[in-house]
């Protein structure tokens, strides 16, 4: 019997198929940087204070200075209090003046932003003082779609298919992803954003097993130039409806994949369409000007066992990374800038690590790595330094994990696997926004959780099987561990966004 791998090393190296594949799913991920990072430079903090308009009802001349002495209490630091207020009185503004305003509250009436700040979810929505913490909220809400979008659509890619599944995944975010930008109240907001995320989640666990891990972790590289993209769109577009759509809007020019987009063979063999897979394989060995024999179209298949993946680690630290871009001390565009540049060393880096030392090995190392976020300092830019090298080890971290888990389990519940290790990546997504506030109690709380977590989850490493060198398996056979590492060949590459070729 001859298994699927031998088809794939007759298609050749990787040829112009798998470098239109590549590209093909590339785009979609350079547009999800936007929906998964891009809220926070809709939340820029800004100066504010209580509307105490109340008080030029019997003080209509009252200058604005003159009515914030009046209204607003003032703080150790002197400054203008931003969530209380004097207590409105019925006085007559002579007694005011007279006798003064002791009593205090938190905001009644909103609160009055820059008249020069163009609008943001912070100032549109008040996502300030008691407020703020909805924002959190929502970015937890997101993930929590990422996780609800991990399972349905990695079932669902399993039964009916991974090009149908990538197709409305991408529909999906681009119609919802254009509609947030007109919701009307910040709840609809979040619910719009729980199905984005699970949008989102739906296309990168189609493309995780993007057929060779190498190739899997080039199309990651796509992700990382959408993040440096950001900074500079959200630098040059300040109203944040705007932005929302200028994220979102281009997903439509994307309606062509219904026409170009293959489906996995690999997938097709496994639910028994063998003439289309026929077909499909066919025609990726004739555009890359190779040909296949009949004898060998006429057999294939494979075996493994099911394993966890270190997912949730990376994604905790990942996102948390990620979200807090406002908090270190420095130009937010600029740090998200170094965020995403630092994306591409660290991805391209794996292909090396993987291939020298094996992904249990990387795994784990990259893991512990960690710990330098548990190292003190209160300097903005040895905070921020030492947040660009977690994002660095987090990135790559990321990547192996994604490579990792498409490649334990079999074909025929890969994604569904892919789905399940997703699910916890998500779960600490959904911790990640409500970590951050903790440094309101101490600033180290966050990093040092965001620390400590990959250290006791990189021992757990130690449980998980290597795969390099190890051919990728179809069905769960005997559920025989995976065989010795055997000579390997560069770059080698399936057909779709939906199975590991190595």
């Amino acid at each position: 019997m001859v298994e699927f791998g031998d088809l794939l090393r007759a298609l050749g190296d990787f040829g112009l198929f798998q470098k239109l594949l590549v590209l093909l799913v590339s785009l979609p991920l350079l547009l999800n940087a936007f929906q998964m990072v891009g809220q926070v430079f809709m939340v820029v903090e800004v100066p504010h204070h209580c509307d105490t308009s109340w008080i030029r009802a019997v003080g209509p001349n009252l200058t604005e200075e003159e009515q914030l002495n009046l209204t607003l209490p003032r703080g150790a630091d002197g400054q203008f209090e931003q969530c209380s207020m004097y207590s409105p009185v019925d006085w007559d503004l002579d007694s005011i003046l007279a006798y003064g305003l002791n009593d205090t509250q938190k905001c009644s009436n909103g609160w009055v932003y820059p008249s020069a700040q163009p609008p943001s979810l912070l100032t549109e929505f008040d996502l300030v003082c008691d407020r703020a913490v909805l924002n959190d909220v929502s970015q937890s809400i997101y993930m929590a779609g990422v996780l609800v979008g991990a399972l349905l659509f990695g079932m669902l890619s399993d039964r009916i298919g991974r090009r149908p599944v990538f197709l409305i995944c991408m529909l999906i975010q681009g119609v919802v992803g254009l509609g947030t930008a007109f919701v009307p109240h910040f709840y609809v907001f979040m619910a719009f954003r729980f199905v984005v995320g699970a949008a989102v989640s739906g296309i990168m666990i189609t493309v995780v097993p993007l057929g060779e891990w190498k190739a899997v972790l080039i199309a990651h590289t796509a992700f990382a130039l959408g993040q440096m993209m950001l900074s500079g769109l959200s630098y040059g577009i300040r109203n944040w409806r705007l932005l929302e759509i200028a994220g979102s809007a281009p997903m439509f020019a994307l309606f062509f994949y219904i026409w170009v987009l293959p489906e996995s063979a690999r997938w097709l063999v496994t639910k028994g369409r063998i003439e289309e897979a026929k077909k499909l394989l066919q025609k990726a060995a004739a555009t890359n000007k190779r040909s296949l024999s009949p004898e060998l179209l006429e057999q294939v298949l494979g075996v493994p066992v099911l394993r966890h993946c270190p997912g949730f680690a990376d994604s905790i630290v990942y996102y948390g990374l990620s979200l807090s871009v406002t908090d270190f001390g420095l130009d937010i565009y600029l740090t998200q800038l170094a965020f995403g540049a630092v994306e591409f060393p660290a991805r391209i880096s794996c292909i090396f690590l993987l291939e020298w030392f094996g992904r249990k090995k990387v795994q784990a190392g990259l893991l512990l790595q960690w710990l330098c976020l548990l190292l003190p300092s209160e300097q903005a830019i040895v905070i921020t330094v030492l947040a660009v090298i977690g994002k660095f080890t987090s990135t790559a971290a990321f990547s192996t994990s994604y490579v990792y888990a498409a490649e334990v389990f079999p074909t025929i519940v890969r994604q569904t696997g892919v789905g399940l290790c997703s699910t916890m990546a998500r779960v600490a997504g959904i911790l990640a926004p409500l970590i951050i506030p903790l440094d309101k109690y101490h600033r180290a709380i966050p990093m040092a959780i965001f620390g400590s977590i990959p250290v006791v989850v990189a021992l757990l490493c130690i449980l998980l099987p290597e795969t390099r060198g190890v051919d990728l398996a179809d069905d769960t056979g005997d559920n025989q561990l995976p065989p010795e590492p055997k000579p390997r060949r560069l770059i080698r590459m399936s057909l779709h966004p939906c199975h590991t070729r190595i």
